[in-house]
């Protein structure tokens, strides 16, 4: 296999002595689906998780990591965050907000530090997948310690509960 180069994300898991395995994938630009990261890995799409970045009127910026084939619940994720209204933050300020692009997003090493709530299905797993910090690069790591290290929270934050 190629040698892999290290993302900001990937030497804070080292810093942290947190184990898990940069995982390279094929990059589709016109496809930057996590369905579509899923299908490379050979993975079940239920533990390929996508970062998304949320904007709410009280607590400014956080992010919601939830399944790659689920949409958030804008609902429910203004409620888990304090807020009473929160929307997607637009494309355009994803990499002056975070560092990151899309289809690269990782919930590790963004500019910030910024609250972060994981889907609770997470906790489902020995493992999920979330992006390294760019694209062709997943992180496999163990949930709960990923939670741990980003001081998240798990909630529910998608429209169909699993």
């Amino acid at each position: 296999m190629a040698n892999i180069s290290k993302t900001n994300a990937a030497r804070l898991l080292d810093r942290a002595k947190i184990e898990y395995e940069l995982i390279p994938y094929e990059v589709d630009e016109h496809d930057l689906a996590a369905t579509h990261v899923a299908e490379q890995l050979h993975e079940d799409i239920k533990q390929v998780f996508k970062t998304l970045v949320l904007h709410g009127e009280k607590t400014k910026y956080f992010v919601c990591v939830i399944p790659g084939d689920e949409e958030v619940d804008l609902k429910k994720a203004a409620k888990v965050s304090g807020n009473k209204k929160v929307d997607l933050i637009p494309m355009k300020d994803l990499l002056p907000t975070t560092g990151y692009i899309r289809g690269g997003c990782s919930p590790l090493g963004m500019k910030k530090s910024f609250p972060t709530y994981y889907h609770s299905s997470c906790l489902n797993f020995d493992y999920i997948y979330i992006s390294a910090g760019v694209r062709g690069t997943q992180i496999k790591i163990n949930p709960e310690k990923l939670i741990e290290f980003t001081r998240g929270e798990t909630a529910e934050l998608t429209t169909d509960n699993i």
